[in-house]
């Protein structure tokens, strides 16, 4: 382990701001699998700068960052960190995250849903088709666009129906209707 890895892991702990996040994106630059737990400690810095920046450096190391990744998913009971491993795997976009993606789309926290339908259509695994169907009835607003656009992203036609259903029950929601036609027309009906 070289003596730049060890530093930077030392400054994601330092009393700056500044310092923590330069260190994270620098650890996500050098792909060292070794910042992969202190990255994923860094999702519990005060500061949601350096969170955001260490959950795009792990999605910069790539997939030896998965398993560590859906491990501290399964172990984060107070769902404070989710947000950010689901944006991690979301930039990683293996296939292999799916069904923890798919799993993630009930989470109670609107933004983990809305991250993990987000990532589902960028990865466009068709596994992803039912479990994001359900989710177009989410009580949230943005989860429901981001759902519209992954099912649209995937592309399979088995999602027409249930995004013209969720258009017709979108009633006065113009620009859920705009979002939904989009998803059809990139289906290609």
């Amino acid at each position: 382990m070289s003596n730049k890895i060890d530093t930077l892991i030392k400054n994601l702990k330092d009393g700056d701001v500044e310092v923590r996040k330069e260190a994270a994106e620098e650890i996500g630059k050098t792909g060292d699998s070794n910042g992969i737990e202190p990255l994923i400690e860094a999702f519990t810095d005060e500061n949601p700068v350096v969170r955001f920046q260490a959950a795009k450096s792990l999605g910069e190391i790539g997939n030896p960052a998965i398993d560590p990744l859906i491990n501290a998913l399964k172990n984060d009971n107070e769902g404070n960190i989710k947000k950010y491993v689901t944006l991690a795997l979301k930039d990683i976009g293996d296939v292999s995250v799916v069904d923890t993606l798919i799993e993630v789309l009930n989470d109670e926290d609107f933004a983990v849903r809305k991250f993990a339908a987000k990532a589902l259509g960028e990865i466009g695994d068709k596994k992803a088709i039912d479990p994001l169907t359900e989710s177009l009835t989410d009580e949230d607003w943005g989860v429901k666009v981001a759902t519209l656009k992954a099912l649209g992203d995937i592309g399979d036609e088995r999602a027409i129906d249930p995004i013209k259903k969720a258009r017709r029950a979108a009633t006065g929601d113009k620009d859920l209707k705009k979002v939904a036609n989009k998803a059809l027309k990139k289906i290609g009906k």
